[in-house]
């Protein structure tokens, strides 16, 4: 009978530290991309569409990732990065094909969102860098969304 008691009280005090653990052991690039939607809401208001596919993974603290996108002239883009981390900080920038940053003066990040604003003066791809700038967390799931008009 001891041994039965044991076995419930470990069993359960395993489930009390995965309940725990729950947002964190279950965090994923769908939840960044929860908040890369979020920090794009203000901005579907003024007319920008959001397009239904995006980028995302995890980077550590400090590291970039390029993603490269075909972006038209006569078109207007903001691309908005979010991650599930509160206390992370986050950075999207945009560059053309030759290296020069392409991106209006109005890119703000703001803790752990960020944005970037791009009227391309020529047809062309581009190169969003995301970026996590600090975190506290090891490798931090993020999520970048766009939308033009």
């Amino acid at each position: 009978m001891k041994s039965c008691a044991k076995l419930v009280f470990q069993t359960s005090a395993l489930l009390l530290v995965l309940i725990a653990l729950q947002p964190v052991i279950f965090a994923s690039v769908d939840d960044a991309q929860a908040f890369a939607l979020q920090a794009a809401e203000p901005y579907v208001k003024q007319g920008f569409q959001v397009r239904e596919d995006y980028w995302g993974g995890d980077l550590g603290s400090g590291e970039k990732k390029a993603v490269r996108q075909q972006l038209f002239k006569g078109n207007e883009y903001w691309f908005w990065l979010g991650t599930e981390v509160d206390k992370a900080k986050v950075s999207v920038h945009v560059y053309d094909s030759d290296g020069k940053l392409a991106e209006e003066s109005d890119g703000w990040e703001k803790g752990h969102f960020a944005g970037a604003h791009v009227i391309p003066k020529a047809t062309g791809s581009y190169f969003i860098i995301v970026s996590v700038e600090e975190s506290p967390e090891d490798r931090t799931h993020w999520a970048l969304v766009y939308g033009f008009r």
